[in-house]
C-alpha cells in the first residue's frame, strides 16, 4: 500500500502532503481505523479519513436506514429507506468510492460489555459515535451541542506539534557574555518561545556556534539569550539560525465534562433514551440532573438552565452543519493518533450552537415535532418555520471546489433551495475536475475527471437531495460577466457564498454584494487553518473594509545577484523559465506576425531601417536548434553562464575582502558570496552519450567585465528600454539573416515558436523539473540548502496546502451562520471563526461592526449606504447638483465618475459643464440604467477640507430602478 501511495500522491495527495509531510503519509498508508456509528456525524468522519488515505477503514453500525437519516447522512437515499437496508451496508460502497486506495469494510457485531472487544487491538485508532463502550465517548452530536473526546493513552509523543515550517532568521549580532544575547535583523522578528531550541549556521567569528543547538530564552521580538558565550570567539558577522523541531510528549489529565452533557448522559442511563422533543417533564428532569452533577464536581460549575432546556429539546435532533464542523475536528484527531503529527486535543472539546436556537425559544412546541420527512432531525433543532425559510432561500455560490462541495452537501441536508418552494441554489465555476481535486472535493469521482466542476457538483448534490433546485454555470464572476450577474440577478438573491481560493475574486464579489445590499458568507483554508467571515448589510464591515499586508516582493538585486534563502533561487528559476519559454517565443512570434517575410526584413535592415526587436529575433533564429545534440550544447553554455561566469563576475566586482563605507564587510549576512561551479563530465548523472556531446562543446574564454551591479534593495527591475541597435549589432543581425536565407534555413516552421504556459500539475511536461534543477544549481552556487521537487513545486506554483478535515470544518461553521442570516438574527448572534486544527485552537469572535462616518448636522453614512437621484434624458449637471442639495441638505462641490472628473470648480471650463446633460457627460452604454458617482460636499467652515459622502446612484430615467 505504501508503494501504491507514493506512486499516486503527487497527483492525488499533493496538497495534503504539504500539510502532513511524507512520514505521516506513509504512516497513514499502513494504518487501520475502526469507526462506529453511521449517523450524520459518523459519515462525516468516514468521508474525511477515507479522503485522507488511511490503509483500511472498518465501518460499524447495527441500525437500519430511516427517513430521519435522510436529513443527516448524505450517503443514504430514499430507496434505501424504502428497502429497509442496513445503514452500514448502504454507506460502505459509497464511502469506498471516495478513494480507491483505501480498503473499506463493515462490521455488524454488537459493542457492549457482553462482547469480546479484543478484536479492536488490531486497529491503530477506534472512533465511537452513537455508541457507549467502557464509559468512553469519542464524538457525539446532540442537537445544538457536540463534543469530542480523545484518549491517546497516558502519554503520547508528537513529532511536530504545530506543523509550521521553520524559517531561516538572519543574525545581526551575538554578544560575548553569560548569557550571550542573539539580536536578529530589524525586519525579521524571531517568532520563538522560551524553551525552544535553535541551530546556528554560517556564523562568522563565533564559529563554535555553527552546527550547535542552543535553548532560547526570549528577551524581545528581535532578541533572545542562548546561555554562556563568554568563552567563545567574538562575533564578527553573518550567520542565521533555524528553529529545531523536537518531539513533544503530551500527558493527559482526568476528563472534565461539561455539566449539561454529563446530565444528559445520566438521563440516558436512567431512561435508556434521550429526552423527548418538547416534553416539559423531561426538560425539568434534565435540569435537576444538571444540578446534581454540578454539586458532585470538585470545581463546581453553575447550571445554565436555559442551555440545559434547549439541549433537552434538541438532543434527539441533528444540526448537519454542526456535525460537519465537529466531524472535521474529530477526523483530524484520528490522523494525529495515527501519525503522531500535530498536538492532540487535551482532552475534551465542546462546540455549541446555542445562539442559533436561542431566539427560537418562544415558538410553540409543535414547531419542533416530527412530521415524518427527511427534515425531522433538523426541525427538532430549528423548528418548522425556519426549515421553510431555508427551503425558500435563493443562494448564489461562487466556486465549486473543496469548500464548495462541502457547502453543497450542507445545503442539501438543510433543504436550501427546494424547487417546490421557489428556492434555488445557483453555482458557478469555470474549472474542470483534476485528479488532485479528488482528495478533498468529495462530490467528484475518478470517472468525473475533465468534466466541469459546477455541473458535476450539481448532479451529485441532487443525488443527496432530489428536491433541490441547482442551477450550474461555467462562468467566472468578474467585471467581464456583469451582463450575466447584473443588479437584477443580485436583487433576486437572499445571500451570496464564496468558496474561492484567491483574494482578488473575493474582493470583487464583496463589492457587488455591498453595491446590491446582499449578505456574504466567506471562508477559506490553508493547511490545517481555517477562517470564516460573516458580512451582513448594515450590521458588519465588508470584506474590503480590511486588507492584509501586501505580500513582500523579493528585491530585484536579491534575485539577480544576492540570493540568501531557497525562495530566492526558486523565484529566479521561475523567472528564467518565463523568459526562455514564454517571453522570448512570444516576442519572436509577434515580430514575424508583423513582418511576414525574412527577405523583406533583410531589405529594410540593409536600407538602414531600424526594426524593433529585430536583433533579438534574428539572434534567436540563428541559435534555434534543429537537433537534440544542439539542445545539449546550448544547455552546457547556459550552465557556464549562470553557475560559473555570473559568480566570477560578481566576485570580480565585489572581491571577498570588499568593505562598505562604514568599514564593515560587503559579504555578510544576509549576502552570501557565490562559489563558481565547475562542470563535471565525470558526474555519475552524466551518461556516456552526453559526455561525448558535452566534451565537444567549445567554451569561450572568460573575461571579466567592468560593469555596475545593482546593490540597492529598493531599486526596481529596470524596464526593457528599446535602444537603437549599434552598428556592430546591425551588421551581426544582417549577416545572420543573410546566411539563414542563403542556406534555405528560413522556413515557415522556422518563423514560428510555441510559447509554453507554466503548468505545475502536469508532471510529464518538465516545467517543475526545470525549475527544481535550476534552483538547486543556483542554491549550490550560493551555499544554500536546496529544496526537493515537492517543496519547489509548492513555492514556484504558489500552491496553498489543503486537507479535507479543515475544509469540512470551515464549511460547517459557515452553514451555521447561514441559518442566522435567514432568521434575521441580531449582530451579537453572528460569529467569525479562526481555527488551527494542528495546535488545536478555535477562536470565535463577533464580526467587526459597521462604522458610521459623520458628514455633518447628525448626518452619517456607512459602506452600505447609497444615495439616489433620478434624472431624465435632458437632466443637466446643474439639475443633478440641485437635486442633491434639495434631497440631502448638502452643498455638492465635486462630482466624479470612476476616474473621470465631471465637475471640479477649479478646473478651467468646468463651470460651462453645469448646463450639459448628464447623459452627454457620462456617455453610458445603451443598456446602462444608472452609474455610481463620487460626490464631495462643502465643509461647515471655510478652510476645512471638502466632506466625503456615500456614492450617489444616478438613474438616467425616473423608472430605471424598477426595470430588470
Amino acid at each position: 500500500m505504501a508503494a501504491d501511495l507514493m506512486e499516486i500522491d503527487d497527483s492525488l495527495y499533493s496538497r495534503q502532503r504539504y500539510v502532513l509531510g511524507d512520514s505521516a503519509m506513509h504512516q497513514m498508508a499502513q494504518s487501520s481505523v475502526f469507526l462506529s456509528g453511521m449517523g450524520g456525524l459518523g459519515v462525516e468522519i468516514a468521508k474525511n479519513i477515507v479522503l485522507a488515505g488511511v490503509k483500511a477503514v472498518t465501518l460499524h453500525d447495527t441500525k437500519q436506514c430511516e427517513t430521519w437519516d435522510l436529513g443527516c447522512n448524505f450517503f443514504i437515499h430514499k430507496e434505501d429507506v424504502f428497502n429497509q437496508r442496513r445503514r452500514v451496508e448502504v454507506v460502505c460502497p459509497r464511502v469506498a468510492e471516495l478513494n480507491p486506495y483505501v480498503h473499506v469494510d463493515t462490521s455488524l457485531c454488537p459493542l457492549d460489555d457482553n462482547t469480546d472487544l479484543s478484536f479492536l487491538r488490531k486497529y491503530q485508532c477506534v472512533i465511537l459515535t452513537e455508541a457507549r463502550l467502557i464509559s468512553l465517548h469519542l464524538c457525539d452530536a446532540f442537537g445544538i451541542c457536540v463534543r469530542v473526546f480523545c484518549d491517546f493513552g497516558e502519554e503520547f509523543e508528537v513529532s511536530d506539534p504545530t506543523g509550521e515550517e521553520p524559517k531561516e532568521i538572519f543574525i545581526q549580532n551575538i554578544s560575548q557574555d553569560n548569557p550571550g544575547v542573539v539580536t536578529c535583523m530589524d525586519n525579521q522578528p524571531h517568532g520563538l518561545q522560551t524553551g525552544q531550541s535553535v541551530i546556528f549556521r554560517e556564523v562568522g567569528g563565533m564559529e563554535e556556534l555553527n552546527g550547535s543547538v542552543r535553548q532560547a530564552t526570549v528577551l524581545s521580538p528581535h532578541s533572545f539569550s542562548i546561555g554562556d558565550t563568554a568563552h567563545l570567539h567574538s562575533y564578527a558577522h553573518g550567520g542565521y539560525f533555524v528553529l529545531v523541531k523536537t518531539p513533544k510528549t503530551f500527558r493527559f489529565a482526568p476528563q472534565q465534562i461539561h455539566v449539561a452533557m454529563l446530565a444528559l448522559e445520566t438521563f440516558q442511563e436512567q431512561h435508556s433514551r434521550l429526552p423527548n422533543i418538547g416534553c416539559l417533564q423531561d426538560a425539568e428532569a434534565l435540569v435537576k440532573l444538571a444540578g446534581d452533577v454540578s454539586a458532585t464536581l470538585k470545581n463546581k460549575a453553575p447550571v445554565n438552565t436555559e442551555l440545559v432546556l434547549n439541549l433537552s429539546r434538541t438532543a434527539r435532533g441533528t444540526l448537519p452543519p454542526l456535525a460537519a464542523a465537529v466531524g472535521g475536528v474529530a477526523s483530524q484527531e484520528v490522523l494525529k493518533a495515527i501519525t503522531g503529527k500535530f498536538a492532540p486535543l487535551q482532552q475534551w472539546l465542546y462546540i455549541d450552537a446555542f445562539e442559533v436556537v436561542g431566539p427560537l425559544q418562544s415558538l410553540s412546541p409543535e414547531e419542533f415535532l416530527p412530521r415524518g420527512d427527511r427534515y425531522d432531525a433538523l426541525r427538532a433543532c430549528i423548528g418548522e418555520s425556519m426549515c421553510i425559510e431555508l427551503q425558500k432561500l435563493r443562494v448564489f455560490m461562487v466556486g465549486c471546489g473543496a469548500i464548495g462541495c462541502e457547502m453543497l452537501k450542507n445545503f442539501a441536508l438543510l433543504g436550501v433551495g427546494l424547487a417546490r418552494s421557489s428556492g434555488e441554489v445557483c453555482i458557478t465555476d469555470p474549472d474542470l475536475i483534476e485528479k488532485s481535486n479528488l482528495n478533498r472535493q468529495f462530490l467528484f469521482r475518478p470517472h468525473h475527471l475533465q468534466k466541469p466542476k459546477s455541473t458535476t457538483a450539481a448532479e451529485a448534490t441532487r443525488n443527496i437531495n432530489p428536491d433541490m433546485q441547482v442551477d450550474a454555470h461555467l462562468n467566472k464572476v468578474c467585471p467581464a460577466t456583469e451582463s450575466i450577474y447584473n443588479d437584477s440577478f443580485y436583487s433576486g438573491l437572499n445571500l451570496v457564498v464564496t468558496a474561492l481560493d484567491n483574494v482578488e475574486a473575493r474582493r470583487y464579489v464583496d463589492s457587488r454584494c455591498v453595491s446590491n445590499q446582499r449578505a456574504l458568507l466567506d471562508s477559506g483554508t490553508m493547511g490545517t487553518k481555517g477562517h470564516t467571515e460573516i458580512i451582513v448589510p448594515n450590521l458588519t464591515e465588508s470584506y474590503n473594509s480590511h486588507r492584509d499586508p501586501p505580500e513582500e516582493e523579493i528585491p530585484f538585486c536579491t534575485l539577480k545577484s544576492f540570493p540568501s534563502v531557497i525562495e530566492h533561487t526558486i523565484q529566479w528559476a521561475r523567472d528564467k523559465f518565463e523568459n526562455a519559454f514564454v517571453h522570448k517565443p512570444s516576442m519572436y512570434n509577434a515580430f514575424w506576425q508583423t513582418h511576414s517575410s525574412a527577405e523583406v526584413v533583410l531589405l529594410r535592415m540593409q536600407a538602414g531601417e531600424s526594426l524593433e526587436s529585430s536583433f533579438q529575433v534574428i539572434k534567436l533564429m540563428s541559435r534555434q536548434p534543429s537537433q537534440w545534440e544542439q539542445c545539449i550544447a546550448i544547455a552546457r553554455l547556459k550552465f557556464e553562464k549562470y553557475f560559473k561566469r555570473k559568480a566570477l563576475q560578481l566576485l570580480h566586482s565585489f572581491p571577498l575582502d570588499t568593505r562598505l563605507k562604514d568599514g564593515s564587510l560587503f559579504w555578510q549576512s544576509p549576502k552570501r558570496p557565490p562559489t563558481p561551479i565547475e562542470f563535471d563530465l565525470q558526474d555519475p548523472l552524466t551518461s556516456i552519450k552526453l559526455s561525448r556531446i558535452l566534451s565537444e562543446v567549445k567554451i569561450p574564454e572568460y573575461r571579466p567585465l567592468e560593469k555596475c551591479i545593482e546593490t540597492d534593495e529598493t531599486a526596481k527591475k529596470p524596464d526593457q528600454v528599446k535602444l537603437p541597435l549599434s552598428s556592430e549589432e546591425e551588421r551581426e543581425a544582417i549577416l545572420h539573416l543573410e546566411q539563414a536565407i542563403s542556406t534555405d534555413r528560413v522556413t515557415p516552421e522556422c518563423l514560428r515558436m510555441s510559447p509554453l504556459q507554466f503548468e505545475k500539475d502536469d508532471d510529464s511536461n518538465g516545467h517543475i523539473d526545470f525549475i527544481t534543477a535550476a534552483s538547486a544549481l543556483r542554491a549550490k552556487t550560493y551555499n544554500i540548502e536546496p529544496a526537493d521537487r515537492l517543496k519547489t513545486k509548492r513555492i514556484a506554483g504558489k500552491i496553498i496546502p489543503a486537507i479535507a478535515t479543515a475544509t469540512a470544518a470551515v464549511a460547517g461553521l459557515v452553514a451555521l451562520e447561514l441559518i442566522k442570516v435567514v432568521g434575521g438574527y441580531g449582530f451579537e448572534s453572528f460569529k467569525n471563526c479562526f481555527f488551527n486544527l494542528a495546535i488545536p485552537v478555535f477562536v470565535l469572535t463577533e464580526p467587526a461592526a459597521v462604522k458610521k462616518t459623520p458628514i455633518r448636522n447628525n448626518i452619517y453614512f456607512s459602506i452600505w449606504d447609497c444615495w439616489t437621484i433620478f434624472g431624465h434624458e435632458d437632466f443637466t449637471l446643474s439639475e443633478f447638483m440641485n437635486a442633491v442639495r434639495e434631497k440631502y441638505g448638502l452643498e455638492p462641490t465635486m462630482v466624479v465618475h470612476g476616474v473621470k472628473m465631471l465637475y471640479v470648480p477649479v478646473m478651467p471650463g468646468h463651470s460651462k459643464r453645469l448646463k450639459v446633460t448628464m447623459q452627454k457627460l457620462i456617455k453610458p452604454a445603451a443598456d446602462r440604467q444608472y452609474v455610481d458617482l463620487t460626490v464631495s460636499f462643502a465643509p461647515e467652515t471655510d478652510g476645512d477640507e471638502d466632506l466625503a459622502g456615500p456614492p450617489i446612484r444616478y438613474y438616467f430615467r425616473p423608472d430605471a430602478a424598477m426595470m430588470p
